[in-house]
């Protein structure tokens, strides 16, 4: 077996890569940098029935955004391409036809209505799922049943064939699993997959068993769902003859819903109003959109850190690792044998330490560039003022617009129980004068400044300041909380507290 790591992450582009998919690109990517190897990206679009224009350029643009991008792949190309298999399709034909030669596989001619009834035979039977196998392929139409010289008439007259592995009878078939362990499999429960389908293109099975091998893939790490196929592949292997050729296996456990239990769906994430794709992704049949991890305000690196956790455990206390970290710590074998449970509360959790763990200065930048349409717009000091205020308590940089909309215009509302308990005649009067005395003041003010002319109009009252800080608040915010208060009557400016003290008398009565 060649000695350096290649491993690949191979989607079908049916629609948008789901975050189990993300999960197994990321594992592959840590896993190759890790040991000095590569990591492929390769495009499994055998299936045309089920293809959507838009998947693959999706794939790639999340990859991107995510910054776990492939060394080789349909963009990046390669020695080992195309990496497209619509486009290798000629290569997998010749390896059936050798497996029919070999008496590894056969020509299946029946016809749909044949394999219905089929089933339903076997079910009335056995009562079981019935399945095309060891001992179904005996009362079928295909090149074990019929004579050679009628095999070779129907090929050559055109009628409809598929090419389906032979599965050895009373064998057990072991895997050896990186996570799991040994995985045996009596082939009496393995069904006879089809190789070649009616329109000439190869399914999974072959077909990545021999893009693996042409390109010279040495670990193949996957989700969960494989693993009932995996048998089927090591025959491949051993049939084509590539078996010490082999990659080592590693299957992946499932993403389990919020609640712990049946795999994570896209109806779910509907139902929860959450993402489970890394962008957001509109339906091109019926328009309608899902969301994204990037739209919905997720930075990438906590994306990659929710992720990576998802079934991996470092074996220490620590939470935050770096893509580098990442690369650094990760191993196969402290990936979890049972689901992970997906809980969109840590992702949140992750996207505000990655938030606090940003300079001020760059989320006065993601402010400036996130403004909603119709919003004001701060000028970069104000912008980094508010950052500094915000950082702390914020989940999503676009909370800012909501969270902390009082900077940016003025409220309409005030917080009910704090005007009602603490807005008396004795408190209007005090804000009153204070909104006079900003007016007097002929330099903008800071944070100590707006302190000294409060205290001073609050000694000129003989009012303590717990009995007004919080009316003020209401009527400079709205809201009874928030950041440091003669901070944010910094950022809003003298002229601006005075407006909107003037304007909240105005609108709300004192009680008496």
């Amino acid at each position: 077996m060649q000695s350096k790591v290649r491993v690949r992450f191979a989607p079908s582009p049916t629609g948008p890569l789901h975050i189990g998919g993300v999960r197994t690109a990321l594992y592959n990517y840590l896993f190759a940098r890790q040991q000095g190897g590569a990591f492929i990206l390769r495009i499994e679009d055998t299936d045309r029935s089920r293809f959507v224009s838009g998947a693959e350029e999706y794939i790639n643009e999340a990859l991107l955004w995510l910054g776990i991008l492939p060394e080789e792949g349909t963009i990046q190309g390669g020695k080992y391409g195309p990496y497209r298999q619509s486009e290798r399709r000629d290569s997998y034909l010749q390896y059936a036809i050798r497996l029919v030669e070999e008496g590894n596989a056969y020509y299946a001619f029946d016809a749909p209505d044949e394999l219905e009834a089929m089933r339903q035979r076997l079910k009335d039977e056995a009562g079981a799922n019935p399945v095309y196998d060891a001992f179904s392929r005996k009362l079928m139409r295909n090149s074990i049943t019929l004579p050679a010289a009628e095999v070779k008439a129907l090929v050559e007259s055109g009628v409809p064939w598929v090419i389906r592995l032979k599965v050895p009878e009373a064998e057990t078939v072991t895997i050896h699993d990186m996570i799991r362990g040994e995985v045996s499999v009596d082939s009496a429960h393995i069904d006879d997959k089809v190789l070649i389908k009616s329109d000439g293109m190869p399914t999974y099975h072959l077909a990545n068993v021999v893009d693996d091998y042409l390109m010279n893939i040495s670990h193949v790490i996957r989700g969960e769902e494989w693993l009932p196929s995996a048998p089927h592949h090591v025959l491949l292997y051993r049939f084509l003859d590539w078996a010490e050729d082999m990659p080592r296996f590693a299957h992946l456990p499932l993403l389990l819903k919020p609640e712990g239990s049946g795999k994570l769906s896209k109806r779910d994430a509907e139902r929860g109003g959450f993402p489970i794709f890394p962008l957001e992704w509109i339906d091109p049949g019926s328009g309608k959109p899902a969301l994204g991890f990037r739209e919905e305000g997720y930075l990438p690196e906590a994306t990659l850190n929710f992720i990576a956790m998802l079934g991996w455990n470092p074996g220490t206390e620590q939470e935050l690792f770096s893509l580098e970290e990442l690369t650094e710590q990760f191993s196969l074998e402290r990936i979890v044998k049972s689901g992970a449970k997906f809980d969109i509360e840590k992702a949140k959790w992750y996207n505000e330490q990655y938030i606090r763990r940003h300079s001020d200065d760059w989320l006065a930048g993601e402010i400036l560039k996130s403004k909603p349409e119709g919003n004001i717009s701060p000028d970069q000091v104000k912008a980094l003022a508010i950052a500094g205020l915000m950082k702390e308590r914020i989940s999503f940089v676009k909370e800012i617009w909501t969270k902390a909309d009082f900077f940016f215009r003025a409220p309409l509302q005030y917080d009910e129980g704090v005007i009602a308990k603490k807005l008396t005649a004795e408190a209007a009067g005090v804000l009153s004068d204070f909104s006079s005395s900003l007016k007097k003041a002929l330099r903008n003010l800071s944070h100590s400044d707006f302190s000294e002319l409060l205290n001073a109009v609050l000694t000129a009252h003989n009012m303590p300041a717990g009995k007004i800080m919080q009316v003020l608040r209401v009527a400079v915010t709205g809201s009874g909380a928030g950041p440091d208060l003669f901070t944010t009557l910094e950022v809003l400016g003298k002229d601006e507290v005075s407006s909107r003290i003037e304007q909240a008398l105005q609108r709300i009565q004192p009680r008496s």
